[in-house]
This record gives structure tokens, C-alpha cells and sequence, in this order.
């Protein structure tokens, strides 16, 4: 039976997960890539010591132990460090999008990885999210392939970081659900890419921290989207509506697009938003072909 309570967390999270990208983009342009991304994940760390615990290791399988660390700290590094070296607003916001295609990576991987064959409607929905993207990123400027081309290589590194995130992300998805034995790693991993990313700034030639207030009042309330948006999600598919969260969670991008505008006072175009729509309705597609494989 499942909880109303439980539902309405795993709801939070998913408007917790939607400022992400805004407030990400504000925190590193005060403290820097590096060591604003470090800020967030040792204070999204300690929320979840505080709210979740610190896991039993020894009762984890090795295999999501090692794996699930190793994918999850690189997808994490990818995403903070994807939108820390953006060079403005509207192309952090262009980047938090991309992100978003893990859903419907994540479905493919599984039909992939289990030997069987991917159906028409999983296929359509990938390409009417590659084709939001396109829109996104072109940002209905003459030739959409030679604008599209152009923004890429504007920021190389930014946006490579994001497609592979992308990529490394839906690999966890698919691998840890097989590996986990219903362990949560999540505290853990946590940790591991605040030390990876402190490691980094301490290695290399990065800018003082300058605290600010509205610096510091970002970097918290990062932290608490961040942390506690993972610790309402676990409650939410534990004993909430999994259907109705999992249907929701697609709308992500259009809400997190939303909120980065307001937040970063970054005016979206329609074409972004036909973009954004896309990649949601792709995703929506794709999981509907994916009923089959379930």
C-alpha cells in the first residue's frame, strides 16, 4: 500500500532536483568550478549523514560498491563541473538541459544490456529528444545545424562534460538496479566526490574562495536540494506512488528550465521552450515503448 506521505516527499524531490541547475550556476560564479562544486557536495554530505546515515559497507555487493562509486562521483563531477565552466547564464541553463536526456538513454541501455531489440516508439522518443535539444541549442538562429555547431564549440568542454554526464548517468541507472541488492550508496558517494573535487582544487591553480552572502545563502540552499532532495526520493520510491513519481520526473526539465530563468534572470526564447517540451515528450515516448521490457 503505498503512502501519501511518501508520495508528497518523493514530489519535493523532484521540485528540489529542479533548482539544481539554477543555483549550481550562481554557486560556482561566486566561489569557482571547483571549489564551489566541492562547497555543495561537503555540505550536501553532512545533510546526509544527518538525514540518511553513513551505510553498512560490508553488506554491500563489491561489484555496485565499486562500480556504483566509480559511476556516480563521474557523473556528478561531469554535471557541477559541466555548469561551473559555463561561460553565461542561458548556456548553463542550454547544459542542464542535456542532462535531462539520461531517461531516455537510461530505457535503451536496459533493452541494450538485456540482448533484446529497442521498439519503434523507443527510438522515436530518442530522436525527438536529440531534435529538442537541437532546437535548444540553435536557438532558432538561421541555419539551426550552423548555430547549433557554432554553440558547441563556443564551450567544448562544458558541453562534452555534459553528454558524457548524460551517458555515465543512464550506465548507473541501468547497472546499479542490477548490482545494489537494495543497498543505497548515496551517502557514500557523496563523500567520495566532495574529496575527488577538493582534491582537484587543492592540485591545481584554482581562484580563493570569497564568501558572500548571496554566495553563501546559494551554496546552502544548493546543498539542501541536493541532499535533502535525495533522502524525500529514497522515501518516495520506497513507499510512494512509483508510477505517478516516475511520470512526473520527466517533466523535470521544463521546471528546472523555469526556475533557472527566474532564478538566474535569464528570459528564455519560445523555441527554447519548444526545445525543453521536446525532450520531455521524447522521454514520455520513449518510456511508453519501453512497457514491453519491464
Amino acid at each position: 500500500m503505498t503512502s501519501p506521505r511518501a508520495t508528497l516527499l518523493g514530489i519535493s524531490a523532484i521540485l528540489l532536483w529542479s533548482t539544481i541547475v539554477g543555483l549550481m550556476r550562481q554557486v560556482t560564479f561566486y566561489f569557482g568550478p571547483i571549489g564551489g562544486s566541492a562547497l555543495v557536495y561537503s555540505a550536501a554530505s553532512l545533510l546526509l549523514v544527518l538525514t540518511i546515515g553513513f551505510p553498512k559497507l560490508k553488506t554491500f555487493p563489491k561489484a555496485y560498491l565499486y562500480l556504483g562509486t566509480l559511476l556516480f562521483v563521474a557523473y556528478e563531477i561531469c554535471l557541477s563541473l559541466s555548469l561551473g565552466f559555463s561561460t553565461s547564464n542561458i548556456q548553463a541553463i542550454q547544459i542542464g538541459l542535456i542532462n535531462y536526456l539520461w531517461p531516455s538513454m537510461t530505457l535503451l541501455l536496459a533493452v541494450l544490456l538485456n540482448g533484446q531489440r529497442p521498439r519503434f516508439l523507443m527510438l522515436l522518443g530518442i530522436a525527438i529528444s536529440m531534435l529538442g535539444i537541437s532546437q535548444v541549442l540553435g536557438q532558432g538562429q538561421g541555419n539551426l545545424w550552423q548555430s547549433m555547431l557554432a554553440n558547441l564549440t563556443a564551450n567544448p568542454l562544458s558541453f562534452t562534460l555534459a553528454f558524457s554526464g548524460a551517458i555515465i548517468w543512464s550506465l548507473y541507472c541501468v547497472l546499479t538496479k542490477r548490482l545494489a541488492n537494495g543497498c543505497n550508496g548515496i551517502t557514500l558517494y557523496f563523500i567520495l566526490t566532495a574529496i575527488a573535487l577538493w582534491s582537484g582544487f587543492l592540485l591545481t591553480t584554482q581562484p580563493s574562495l570569497h564568501v558572500t552572502a548571496t554566495g553563501f545563502g546559494a551554496l546552502c540552499l544548493l546543498a539542501c536540494a541536493m541532499g535533502l532532495g535525495y533522502a524525500a526520493w529514497n522515501m518516495g520510491i520506497l513507499h510512494g506512488n512509483i508510477t505517478l513519481l516516475a511520470t512526473l520526473s520527466y517533466f523535470i526539465p521544463v521546471v528546472s528550465s523555469l526556475f533557472s530563468s527566474i532564478w538566474l534572470g535569464q528570459p528564455l526564447t519560445g523555441i527554447f521552450w519548444i526545445g525543453a517540451l521536446l525532450v520531455c515528450g521524447g522521454s514520455l515516448v520513449c518510456w511508453v515503448g519501453g512497457f514491453d521490457f519491464r
